[in-house]
């Protein structure tokens, strides 16, 4: 291997690290990054937690079906077959879970239930369930609320 192989695999690493640096330093510490933590090494839902996190704060450009959006919160409109409609809104902030809020997070939770407000009085909804699951029931470790149509309520 030469100088210039060596020298290109060192800026490729540097670069790396840079870039990962930005791109996950607002987010939580996950069991993937933080092994000596790590109660569930590398698990689905951590990794899919710190890609949402990256996505939501650094990237927001790349989630789909964005249909609002504030400084502090991403409301996506979810293609649902066993619902009549499926909004998903995500605060801003890194934060996995309920049982994880601090104080600092209170502005990204008032903000995250306008959000749903805003939904309901533009799409005129009636019969709905707002609702987040703890951890063992999250399929992404990101606090995330859905709002769905109350299909316990018949017409």
């Amino acid at each position: 291997m030469g100088i210039k192989t060596i020298f290109k695999c060192f800026l490729c690493i540097t670069a790396g690290i840079v870039i990962g640096g930005y791109l996950f330093s607002r987010s939580q510490p996950r069991s993937l990054l933080a092994l000596n933590r790590c109660e569930d090494c590398m698990s689905r839902k951590d990794l899919y937690g710190l890609l949402a996190s990256t996505a939501i704060q650094r990237i927001p450009g790349v989630i789909p079906f964005i249909i609002f959006e504030t400084d502090k919160t991403i409301a996506v409109k979810l293609p649902s077959q066993k619902t009549h409609f499926h909004y998903v809104i995500f605060p801003k902030k890194d934060i996995k879970n309920v049982g994880k809020l601090d104080v600092e997070d209170a502005s990204y939770l008032t903000d995250a239930f306008l959000v749903a407000r805003h939904i309901i009085e533009k799409e005129k909804l009636s019969r709905y369930v707002m609702f987040t699951n703890g951890p063992d029931d999250q399929e992404v470790t990101y606090l995330h609320f859905h709002l769905v149509d109350d299909m316990r309520q018949t017409e």
